[in-house]
C-alpha cells in the first residue's frame, strides 16, 4: 500500500494568498462576458449577439490553447528572450499542491490560472474595432493565430523572463501585455476590414445603453482582480493597486465627461462609462507601483486624451467600432509612459524610481517597450489578417451585414 502524502508538508503555506487568487482569478473571468455586455449595448440590435459571441467563445478557445501549449510558451522557462520553451506541454509538472516560480504562496496551477484570464480577454478586447462586419470563422482562425503568434511572445517578454522584464520595464497588470498590444492589433483589423457600410453617412447610434453601463460596471468589479490580483498574494501591494483602480477610473470618468461638456455642450452615460474604461485601462500598468496621487492624475489625464483620440477617429477616418484604439490603445499607451514618470520605490520598493523620482531611464524603457510591442503587433496582425483574407475572407458580404450578422452568422436574433 502507497504511504499517505501529507499535502501540508508540500502545500504553499499562505492559504489567505491563495482565497485571495481564487476570487481574483474568476473576478477576472467575469469581465470577459462583463466586456461581451459593455460591447454589445453600443452595436445596432441586429449585431448584439454576434459581438457578444465573438467575446464569449474566447472562454473557450484561449482556455484549450493554454492548456495544451500556451502556458508553456508564455511562462515556461525562457528562450532566447524572446518565448518560453515547452516543458509545461499539458501543464505537465504544473502542480496544484507546490508553488511554481511565479510566487511562493499559491499552488503554480493557481498563477496558471490567473494568467489565463488574461489571455482570454486580450482577444476579446479587438472585437470592438471590428464590429458588425467580421465573419466569425475568421474570427475563430484570427483569435487562434493572434493569441499564439502575437499575445504570447509578448507576454513572455514581459512577464516571463523575457527581454522586456529583463531590460527593466514594468507592467503591473497588463498596460503593454494587453491594452498596447490589443490596441495596436485593433487598429489593423479595422483598416484592413473597411468601414462599416453606411459608416458616415447613417447614425449609428447604441441600441442598449443600459446593458453597456451594467457591462462597465463588470469590468469596473473585475478590474479589481485583474490589477490587485496582480499583487499576486493579500497584502500591501494589493491594496494598493486596488485603492489606485479605484481613484483613476473615477478620475477618468469624470474628466472625460467635462471634456465631453467643453467640446459637445452635454455629458452622456457612454462618455462617462468610457472615461471609466480610459482610466482602468491606464492605470494598469502603474497601479502597483504609484500612489494614490499619481493615479488620480493618470486617470484625469486618460480621460482628456482618450476623448480626444474618439473624436480624432472620424478626422482620420478609420473606422474602430467600439474605440478599442482610442481607448485600450491611446489609454495603455499613455499608462505605460505614465508608469515610467510616477512610479516610485517608496512605493513599492520591488519597482523602480521613475523621472519625476529621478530616474529617467525607466521613462525610455517604458517608451521602448510600448513602442516595439506596437511595432510587432501592427505586422504580425497585418500577416495573420492578409493570409486570412486570401483564403477564406474576413468580411461579411454587404447583404449579410445588412441584414445583421445576428442572422447572417447564427441564425439568432437578440430580440422579437
Amino acid at each position: 500500500m502507497a504511504p499517505k502524502v501529507n499535502i501540508k508538508e508540500v502545500s504553499p503555506v499562505n492559504s489567505g494568498d491563495i482565497a485571495f487568487m481564487l476570487i481574483a482569478s474568476a473576478m477576472v473571468m467575469l469581465m470577459t462576458p462583463g466586456l461581451a455586455l459593455f460591447y454589445g449595448g453600443m452595436v445596432r440590435s441586429k449585431n448584439i449577439l454576434a459581438t457578444i459571441m465573438q467575446s464569449f467563445i474566447c472562454l473557450g478557445l484561449i482556455s484549450i490553447i493554454w492548456v495544451a501549449f500556451g502556458y508553456s510558451l508564455a511562462f515556461g522557462p525562457d528562450v532566447g528572450g524572446f518565448i518560453g520553451n515547452l516543458d509545461w506541454v499539458g501543464l505537465k509538472g504544473v502542480s496544484t499542491t507546490a508553488a511554481g516560480p511565479y510566487s511562493d504562496t499559491i499552488p503554480h496551477l493557481l498563477f496558471c490560472a490567473f494568467q489565463l484570464m488574461f489571455a482570454i480577454i486580450t482577444p476579446a478586447l479587438i472585437t470592438g474595432a471590428i464590429a458588425e462586419r467580421m465573419k466569425f470563422s475568421a474570427f475563430l482562425f484570427f483569435t487562434v493565430l493572434w493569441s499564439i503568434l502575437v499575445y504570447l511572445p509578448v507576454c513572455h517578454w514581459v512577464w516571463g523572463g523575457g527581454w522586456l522584464g529583463k531590460m527593466g520595464a514594468l507592467d503591473f497588470a497588463g498596460g503593454t501585455v494587453i491594452h498596447i498590444n490589443s490596441g495596436a492589433a485593433a487598429l489593423v483589423a479595422a483598416l484592413m476590414l473597411g468601414k462599416r457600410k453606411g459608416w458616415g453617412k447613417e447614425s449609428f447610434h447604441p441600441h442598449n445603453l443600459p446593458m453597456t453601463i451594467l457591462g462597465t460596471g463588470l469590468l469596473w468589479f473585475g478590474w479589481f482582480g485583474f490589477n490587485a490580483g496582480s499583487a499576486l498574494s493579500a497584502g500591501p501591494i494589493a491594496t494598493l493597486a486596488l485603492f489606485t483602480t479605484q481613484v483613476a477610473a473615477g478620475a477618468a470618468a469624470l474628466s472625460w465627461t467635462l471634456a465631453e461638456t467643453m467640446l459637445q455642450g452635454k455629458p452622456t452615460t457612454l462618455g462617462a462609462a468610457s472615461g471609466a474604461v480610459a482610466g482602468l485601462v491606464a492605470i494598469t500598468p502603474a497601479a502597483g507601483f504609484v500612489s494614490p496621487v499619481s493615479a488620480i492624475l493618470i486617470g484625469l489625464v486618460a480621460g482628456i486624451i482618450c476623448y480626444l483620440a474618439v473624436v480624432a477617429k472620424s478626422k482620420l477616418g478609420y473606422d474602430d467600432a467600439l474605440d478599442v484604439v482610442g481607448v485600450h490603445g491611446v489609454g495603455g499607451l499613455w499608462g505605460a509612459l505614465a508608469t515610467g514618470l510616477f512610479a516610485s520605490t517608496a512605493i513599492n520598493p520591488g519597482g523602480a524610481d521613475g523621472l519625476f523620482f529621478g530616474n529617467p531611464s525607466l521613462l525610455a524603457i517604458q517608451a521602448e517597450g510600448a513602442l516595439v510591442t506596437i511595432a510587432y503587433s501592427i505586422v504580425v496582425t497585418f500577416v495573420i489578417l492578409k493570409g486570412i483574407d486570401l483564403t477564406i475572407g474576413i468580411r461579411v458580404s454587404s447583404e449579410d451585414e445588412q441584414q445583421g450578422l445576428d442572422l447572417s452568422q447564427h441564425s439568432e436574433i437578440g430580440y422579437t
